[in-house]
């Protein structure tokens, strides 16, 4: 008995929006996975996912399983579980799927525990099946509700980038495919640790040109990142970096600008992160991209006071004293890769 072709792994808020979507444009069924039974059953009872993305009917072609058998016939499936799990649920459904079974990484950030980026993950943790990456300026309600969305697909191989795109793009969710594997996963990675710095701009009322400046000086630590791991600069100027950079860094959907705001207005990080509170990747994201930048020889103003402001080691006002006290240099030579000042 042969199963859906299509499977999108976790079905938190992203996982489900992407289930809408690709159902929307499919006649075919799909599957939605989700690990806790509870939250199937509730969802197949009621075809809303109320935890996470409430007030979204869910489609009667999306097939609402808890088994990972439901995935063995899958040709694609979308890895939408955070970034610091999906090393485990990959290795978890590796035996389950088929020895061509495309995984496309959905998750935006880098492995705390190992310093690596998610497509390294991946293959490490399901070694021979081909690795994509899906990233880009997409609001789960936004896509869930049929609104216009673009993002890119990236992959080593363009031939399949551009295959793959094509298959999950539709009416209203239009894919770029893309053979920067590196520079599509950094620009969704960074732009969470810059979203936290535009949010405590913005709750510390520091005004709209402090943020204005953050966008575009985040842009130019994330261009020079990207070129020290291989990623190109016209991949950061493109969806997967300015166009998710200025979503987030712009809006309150974000939970790293949501983040960020309640930093800015006083409430400590550690508050921000017990149990229960809402997950921040940037928040994981900020002191590893450091880390990176410090052994690749390049600076990372931003991301380094977000970082600091994170583990206590700065103020918001210190860490504001401390940019805009930085040596003045030519803006022309700032995207050139190398130590900065």
């Amino acid at each position: 008995m042969s199963g859906p072709d299509l499977a999108i792994v976790g079905a938190g808020a992203f996982g489900t929006a992407l289930a809408c979507t690709l159902a929307r444009s499919r006649s075919e069924p799909l599957v939605l996975y989700a690990r806790n039974a509870a939250q199937v059953t509730d969802m197949r009872d009621t075809r809303v996912n109320a935890r996470f993305l409430p007030g979204v009917v869910l489609s009667e072609r999306i097939e609402l399983r808890n088994d990972l058998t439901a995935l063995g016939h899958a040709s694609r499936i979308l890895v939408a579980v955070p970034a610091q799990a999906q090393g485990e649920m990959i290795q978890t459904l590796r035996p389950h799927v088929g020895p061509e079974c495309e995984l496309v990484i959905c998750a935006k950030g880098i492995e705390r525990a190992s310093h690596r980026f998610l497509s390294e993950v991946a293959a490490e943790a399901a070694p021979g099946l081909p690795i994509s990456v899906l990233s880009g300026p997409g609001f789960a309600a936004d896509m869930a509700n049929g609104l216009p969305t673009a993002m890119t697909l990236a992959s080593s191989d363009r031939a399949r980038a551009e295959a793959t795109a094509a298959a999950l793009s539709g009416d209203t969710f239009r894919l770029y495919a893309s053979g920067d594997v590196a520079g599509v996963e950094i620009g969704g990675a960074l732009k969470n640790v810059l979203a936290i710095a535009a949010g405590i701009v913005d709750g510390a009322a520091l005004g709209q040109s402090a943020r204005a400046a953050l966008i575009a000086r985040g842009l130019a630590e994330m261009t020079r990142f990207a070129a020290a791991f291989g990623g190109k600069a016209e991949t950061i100027a493109g969806l997967s970096g300015l166009g998710d950079l200025v979503l987030t860094a712009t809006s309150d959907q974000s939970r790293n600008f949501r983040f960020g705001r309640a930093i800015g207005q006083g409430v400590p990080p550690k508050e921000l992160s017990k149990p229960g509170q809402p997950l921040t990747e940037g928040a994981f994201t900020a002191a590893v991209a450091c880390d990176l930048a410090r052994r690749a020889g390049i600076e990372l103003p931003i991301a380094t006071a977000v970082s600091d402001v994170i583990e206590g080691r700065l103020t918001v006002g210190q860490a504001t004293e401390d940019l805009m006290r930085r040596p003045l240099r030519n803006e022309d030579a700032t995207f050139d890769q190398g130590p900065k000042t």
